[in-house]
């Protein structure tokens, strides 16, 4: 642990933004804290503050080195009240998921959690956006397939199922595709993922509609569904309420194995105790929301 000594005070001045308020924070020295952030500074072999007579600033080092060092001291700290036997979930935990999904399932099993446990702060970042979990710092993200990215490792959490529908008049109109390739003579609208995905003798193939209406977001091309516009492959928990009434399934018979969803999260961290109580609490319900197909 030498080589972390003067992270804490580099977290109390960036909050106070004065070593002397650093200092009364942290119940010491104002000369303390300067002799701690020298050290850290010299093994860094570069200033995290910019010091003036009237103000203290982070550099750039040091403004991409305080979020880290405010991570570390909240796992150590996370670590050594679990091993004491007060193992309350505490600290910051920053989540990525898909828009719908985030929304109608994540959130409210996250804010639960949240609920229940006071000291814990959730940031989440529901965006169809695939972010970098790694580089910009979240604890967990949300995905669906596979996860692809060998810097992440992952808890299967749930499953979803993909289907391919139109609106009952539209294919009293159209007729059905009988094949995968006939999905070409037929309106495709497209959401956020640009591929289809069925089976065929066993094989996943990928299919790219080629549609006259996009938008990133499921709602808009399921209401252009119900609309009569045409053909869509959207997650099952869109669709639910409108299956066998407004929406008949086509292609059946090639529908794709369930996409599995998972918590995923960088290799290089541990899991500490508020991330492994999260993930046992969203494998836990997240399952049965998507079943029932309606805000939980």
């Amino acid at each position: 642990m030498r080589d972390w000594i003067g992270i804490e005070e580099v977290v109390a001045i960036a909050d106070a933004g004065s070593f002397a308020g650093a200092a009364r924070a942290l119940g010491t020295s104002t000369s303390h804290v300067s002799r701690s952030v020298a050290k850290i500074e010299q093994k860094l072999q570069g200033e995290l503050f910019h010091r003036t007579t009237r103000k203290v600033g982070l550099t750039d080092l040091g403004r991409t080195l305080v979020e880290h060092f405010r991570r570390i001291i909240q796992d150590r700290d996370e670590a050594m009240a679990w091993a004491s036997g007060n193992g309350e979930p505490h600290g910051e935990i920053r989540i990525s998921c898909s828009t719908a999904l985030g929304e109608r399932f994540v959130a409210p099993i996250v804010r639960r959690f949240a609920q229940q446990f006071p000291a814990v702060s959730v940031t989440m970042d529901l965006s169809n956006r695939m972010v970098d979990i790694v580089a910009e710092g979240y604890d967990l993200a949300i995905r669906t397939g596979q996860l692809g990215d060998p810097r992440l490792t992952g808890v299967r959490l749930a499953s979803r199922k993909l289907i391919l529908c139109a609106a009952l008049d539209y294919v009293e109109r159209r007729g059905l595709p009988q094949s995968i390739d006939a999905l070409g003579e037929f309106d495709c609208l497209v959401g956020s993922a640009q591929i289809w995905h069925f089976r065929d003798q066993g094989q996943e193939i990928m299919y790219r509609p080629a549609g006259r209406w996009r938008c990133n977001s499921g709602v808009a091309v399921l209401d252009a569904v119900l609309a009569g516009m045409g053909i869509c492959q959207l997650p099952e928990f869109y669709l639910k309420d409108h299956m066998g009434r407004e929406l008949v399934e086509l292609l059946p018979e090639h529908r794709v194995a369930d996409e599995p969803i998972w918590g995923a999260y960088s290799r290089r961290r541990h899991l500490t105790p508020k991330l492994q109580r999260l993930i046992a609490r969203l494998a836990e319900e997240l399952g049965p929301a998507l079943e029932c197909g309606n805000r939980v």
